[in-house]
């Protein structure tokens, strides 16, 4: 069977929703990654297997997974066929960072309620008239609220903490203040006087990701919102700080599963 890869990505205008991002993927295996916002997931075929927080995770059909920001994971086919999902990525308006430690433990939801929520908060969203907005509106605001229903009894529990103290959630913030223009291991390790396989060795160990690739992520995630505006790869990749459109089409492509011309004009709406 050839590799498929298709893909369809848009903004949909509805407060809280980054990103609308639909793939039937056959063979496409996603590297460790990091995204600033929350991962909504549910699959309509297939399944995919995915690691987070240092544990491997499944998703069949009757599942949805909340993958929260800002904690690494992948994500390769589970089944010979690939699989086919819907995502949305939602900012922190809907659920804020509390939410983060419960949603890193118990990242999948058997919840045939929820999913049924989900894929019909797809539907309006794909509609994509002044009528569905209500409709998306209201149904994102019914899922947001069983999803904190999902996670709050789990907020007493020991708080998820990952780096937060020391020197890797030093790097992580220099790193997150300076995307687009970046910096050299040694001015890192200079500015937080560290030695710089130090820094390497306790960035890893706290996130689960190297910091260079830490920072290809987020700047891939900085990309696609470009790409989505409307703005041309070659002007999004100097703007996100890659050298050059090769440069961000090398990275997205692993990153995203499509080049970031097609992931472009995949836009529908």
């Amino acid at each position: 069977m050839a590799a498929r890869q298709e893909v369809t990505a848009w903004r949909p205008g509805v407060p809280g929703v980054v990103e609308v991002f639909h793939a039937h993927f056959t063979a496409h295996a996603y590297p460790m990654h990091v995204h600033d916002v929350w991962t909504l997931l549910i699959v309509d075929d297939g399944a995919v297997r995915y690691d987070l927080n240092r544990r491997e995770r499944g998703t069949p059909r009757d599942t949805v997974s909340l993958l929260p920001p800002h904690v690494p994971h992948n994500g390769s086919p589970a089944t010979a066929h690939g699989f086919r999902k819907r995502v949305l990525y939602l900012d922190l308006s809907r659920l804020d960072e509390s939410f983060v430690g419960p949603a890193a433990d118990t990242p999948d939801l058997v919840d045939p309620l929820l999913r049924r929520r989900v894929a019909r908060l797809h539907t309006a969203l794909a509609a994509g008239t002044g009528a569905e907005q209500w409709e998306a509106e209201s149904r994102l605001a019914l899922i947001a609220e069983r999803l904190r229903g999902h996670l709050r009894p789990r907020l007493a529990e020991e708080p998820f903490d990952p780096g937060r103290r020391g020197v890797a959630a030093e790097l992580r913030d220099l790193l997150d203040a300076r995307v687009e223009r970046g910096m050299t291991l040694a001015e890192a390790a200079a500015l937080l006087h560290a030695h710089p396989a130090h820094l390497v060795r306790a960035f890893s160990a706290a996130f689960g990701i190297a910091p260079h690739r830490y920072l290809t992520a987020r700047r891939v995630e900085r990309a696609r919102g470009l790409l989505l505006d409307g703005l041309p790869p070659a002007e999004v990749a100097t703007a996100v700080g890659f050298h050059d459109q090769a440069h961000l089409g090398r990275h997205f492509g692993r990153l995203v599963g499509v080049p970031p011309g097609r992931y472009a004009r995949s836009r529908s709406r």
